[in-house]
């Protein structure tokens, strides 16, 4: 029987500041092959970019300093379109795009709130940078690399003080990056710019939740480190990748998910079907409908849509685009889910897949997959309801029933 593989988690300690290129250099310690990362990286850079990693020494800890090198002499400031077209040209994967893609559309909606203009009027300055571009794309492979699927991360560092940037110069944490840690555990952690834009972008972006270390096994840890060699505390970000304990056992897969809901009284009860299957093929985990009444008797529903981090931004764009809504709100869910798998049965000449669900051990559910049995139906100008009958026919024979245990 297939079962869905749970992939790495990884828990990023932030509790010392947080850069990309910190954040690429402890993945990249943890394991990611430099190579792999580079050519995600020159896929989007139209002049080289070399990525070198070194391994230095950061208040008495072993860490990798990831720099990066670019042919090209001037830096021009690229606006969040740039960066579009930039990843949408790029021949990547599409995991590593959309990751991409995520962590500037947090930073262009950042800096469209700090500066109240329109995200698409954004130009970023330092984050426009090759080195910039470099570090999300390399965090992104990596990320892909080493087959992240999840990740938390602590409290982050910020650091206080001032700091001269391309606005001139501003106070610590700058006005970006407090709107980018927003819901985020955060504290000072010393003077200084601690955290970048793109490094609290990267982690608020990719990131389940703000926690302390889960329960997990570990497999691997890396660290990346800064730029400067402090005395009193160790310039680094470290990551642990393993798998989460508290994330599978036979009971069930637990995860942390987010539902993002909206109250509707002025759309087309028409197009809601269309509504909920665009969120669906979106990357939607589940989307539903809730009847309710409003404000002066006025009927109306509540659109919900089940999501994970990782979809989370995207979906919440396609619910403003595809219905009348101006206001979104979020709140942060605990799932417990069967474990399952599909097993196929010869149907009619054809294959349906049983759809398998287990809890310690037993088959709690087998149920035909309705598209296939379906598609048979059509195939051989029967009724659907004879195919679904011969599928759970044929499920019993193979032993695929309630109370059994599971293959």
């Amino acid at each position: 029987m297939t079962t869905p593989d749970m992939g790495v988690h990884a828990w990023v300690d932030a509790t010392a500041g947080v850069a990309g290129d910190m954040l690429l250099g402890a993945l990249i310690d943890a394991g990611a092959r430099l190579d792999a990362v580079s050519d995600a990286v020159n896929a989007v850079t139209p002049e080289p970019v070399d990525l070198v990693a070194t391994v230095v020494s950061r208040a008495g800890l072993r860490a990798t300093k990831l720099d990066v090198t670019s042919v090209a002499k001037e830096q021009p400031d690229r606006s969040w379109a740039d960066i579009q077209t930039l990843l949408a040209e790029a021949d990547l994967p599409d995991l590593i795009r959309e990751r991409a893609q995520r962590v500037f559309l947090r930073l262009a909606d950042a800096e469209a709130r700090v500066h109240g203009m329109p995200a698409s009027e954004v130009h970023f300055h330092e984050v426009g940078s090759w080195d910039s571009i470099a570090d999300v794309v390399g965090v992104c492979a990596a990320l892909d690399f080493l087959n992240v699927t999840s990740m938390s991360c602590s409290a982050i560092a910020l650091g206080a003080g001032r700091v001269t940037m391309g606005h001139g110069a501003l106070p610590v944490p700058v006005p970006a990056v407090l709107e980018l840690a927003s819901g985020w555990r955060v504290l000072s952690g010393g003077e200084g710019e601690l955290a970048t834009p793109t490094g609290v972008a990267l982690l608020t972006a990719m990131s389940n939740q703000p926690s302390d270390l889960p329960p997990m096994t570990v497999h691997a840890v890396g660290v990346g480190a800064g730029s400067r060699d402090v005395r009193d505390r160790p310039n680094v970000v470290r990551v642990v990748l393993g798998e989460r304990q508290d994330r599978r056992s036979d009971a069930g897969v637990e995860s942390i998910l987010s539902v993002l809901e909206t109250n509707v009284d002025d759309l087309d009860p028409r197009v809601w079907p269309t509504v909920l299957a665009t969120l669906l093929d979106g990357g939607a985990a589940d989307a539903w409908l809730v009847p309710i009444v409003m404000k002066k008797g006025r009927p109306a529903h509540t659109l919900a849509v089940l999501t994970s981090s990782e979809t989370r931004d995207a979906l919440r764009r396609l619910m403003f685009e595809l219905t009348s809504t101006s206001g979104i709100r979020e709140v942060t869910v605990h799932r417990t889910a069967l474990l399952r798998g599909s097993v196929p049965v010869s149907v009619m000449d054809g294959q349906v897949r049983i759809k398998v669900a287990y809890l310690d051990g037993e088959i709690i559910h087998a149920t035909p997959e309705f598209e296939d049995a379906a598609a048979i139906a059509v195939a051989r100008a029967v009724p659907v309801r004879r195919v679904l009958e011969e599928a759970i026919a044929a499920a019993a024979q193979a032993g695929l029933v309630a109370g059994t245990p599971a293959p």
